[in-house]
């Protein structure tokens, strides 16, 4: 470990902010990041637990103590080696990933914990200023051929996993550029699109082959690709966003989260984007209070909304801060559960006024079938003693009326498209509606794998990552017999530059 009583000597430190009225002027990264010096302090608070619970936080099964010691003794690109060793793109995970390693952490039981996702980010980017992420094209080639489709954050790391085996790869992606959600899902200002596209070029000189602009079973059959490939790998997300069929959904004004964040990264990226959904001097209503509703905000904020407000339907968590020790955590989620607590996102930090227990009745059109307004109730929470299940109720005399010419639908996704691959390849689904493939991320057909939120729903970009390495690993066993590739389930790791 770093130094013995770090955890006490040091205090808990992450990147500053822009303040709000700067960073509200464009779509770039805000964040000002730390000096090498400061980190080294932030990596001695690490205790290097006998058993580190941070592990069981991280999908990924980073080697979490190991890189913050090898920070605290500024060996840097040993540091890289470590945490490239588990994850292949930990540039995206340092910035989007919610840190369950963090609210894991021993340290957090009663103090605040080791500053781990700042030091993950840090890490990463050095690595890149550093030069020390190359291309590593693999020594082999098996001959072996792997279609992967959906290039998102599963997609990439499938496809990277599988190259580096030794077969050949080629990512089929339905848009104009690749990375699915790391592209056109999380807006700039949480993750500028130069990072996504230094490791796609990365993966290109890997070997990787892309093809944007094909979607598959619509463009080339996926029958055909189960002939032109040895395997076949889906990651197509879960794309399907929930919807809300009240009256008066059918005006104009009300469209879904996913409608409306990738049109500005499109502009952002120098895009021509005809008929923009735009917020600029609109009252603005977000239905849902997860993290894509909050994107919505900040997008929102950033196009000159003239008010902004954020509806959830569940009641408000308690807000004991975003890392709270085991005294203040609720008893349904106690340490080392990721804690059911009020989260407040840099978005709701630039100005968001957010409603609780709060359900949407009815939109409201004028003359013209634009929308004018939302008529919604209050509802309360309750118990039902017969069922036991958490239902709720309206609370009589609460409607109101609130004014909206742009309502935003982020109440989260409920599975892949059916149309498509899926419904070519007669592929079965579980329960939920996603992709049924169980631990070895086979389908119900012979040489087609799942990975991702396709597979295992709505979920985080680190299990995304998670899914795709594993599934290269079962791909490369079903086509060679044996694999190399590591496993967080069988506890195997490699080290990679």
């Amino acid at each position: 470990m770093g130094e013995a009583r770090g955890f006490m000597k040091y205090q808990r430190q992450i990147s500053g902010k822009e303040p709000v009225a700067d960073r509200l002027k464009h779509y770039n990264e805000f964040l000002t990041i730390l000096s090498p010096d400061e980190m080294t302090k932030q990596g001695a608070r690490c205790m290097d637990c006998g058993v580190p619970f941070c592990h069981t936080g991280c999908p990924l099964g980073n080697i979490i103590p190991d890189f913050n010691d090898l920070v605290y003794r500024g060996q840097w690109h040993e540091a890289a080696q470590r945490l490239h060793a588990t994850n292949n793109f930990p540039e995206f995970t340092g910035r989007v990933c919610p840190a369950p390693c963090e609210t894991a952490c021993v340290l957090g039981i009663n103090a605040d914990p080791v500053a781990i996702k700042q030091i993950e980010m840090t890490i990463a980017d050095r690595a890149f200023e550093e030069g020390w992420v190359v291309a590593q094209p693999p020594a082999e080639r098996t001959g072996k051929r792997v279609a992967v489709v959906g290039s998102g954050p599963a997609g990439l790391a499938a496809a990277q996993q599988l190259n580096r085996a030794g077969h050949l790869v080629t990512v089929f992606e339905r848009s104009d550029r690749p990375g699915g959600l790391l592209m056109y899902g999380i807006p700039d200002f949480k993750l500028e699109k130069a990072r996504v596209w230094r490791r796609v070029r990365q993966m290109e000189e890997e070997g990787i082959e892309f093809r944007c602009g094909v979607n598959v079973g619509k463009d080339i059959p996926a029958e055909q690709l189960t002939k032109d490939y040895d395997a076949l790998l889906l990651t197509g997300g879960s794309t399907l966003g929930r919807d809300l069929p009240i009256p008066g959904r059918e005006l104009e004004g009300v469209h879904y989260a996913m409608d409306f964040l990738p049109q500005q990264n499109k502009r952002n990226a120098g895009d021509e984007v005809q008929g923009q959904l735009s917020a600029a001097g609109k009252d603005v209503v977000v239905i849902g209070g997860g993290d894509t509703g909050s994107d919505c905000d900040g997008t929102s904020n950033r196009q000159g909304a003239k008010s902004l407000v954020q509806f959830e339907l569940l009641p408000k968590p308690p807000d004991v801060g975003n890392y709270p020790r085991r005294e203040e955590r609720p008893a349904s989620t106690p340490w080392p559960q990721w804690p059911v607590i009020l989260r407040t996102s840099t978005s709701h930090e630039e100005g968001c006024r957010r409603e609780w227990c709060i359900l949407t009745k009815e939109f409201l059109g004028d003359e013209q079938g634009k929308l004018k307004a939302l008529k919604t109730v209050r509802i309360e929470w309750y118990t039902d003693p017969g069922s036991g299940q958490f239902k709720f109720r309206d609370v009589p005399g609460s409607e109101e009326e609130w004014p909206c010419q742009l309502a935003l639908l982020a109440m989260g996704f409920v599975g892949p498209e059916k149309q498509g691959p899926i419904a070519e390849l007669g592929l079965e689904l579980d329960p939920r509606g996603n992709l049924k493939a169980g631990a070895d991320y086979k389908t119900s057909r012979d040489g087609v794998f799942a990975a991702g939120d396709m597979r295992r729903g709505q979920s985080l970009v680190v299990w995304a990552i998670h899914e795709g390495r594993e599934a290269a690993r079962s791909i490369d066993l079903w086509l060679m017999g044996q694999t190399h590739l590591p496993s967080v389930s069988a506890g195997e790791f490699a080290v990679h530059a």
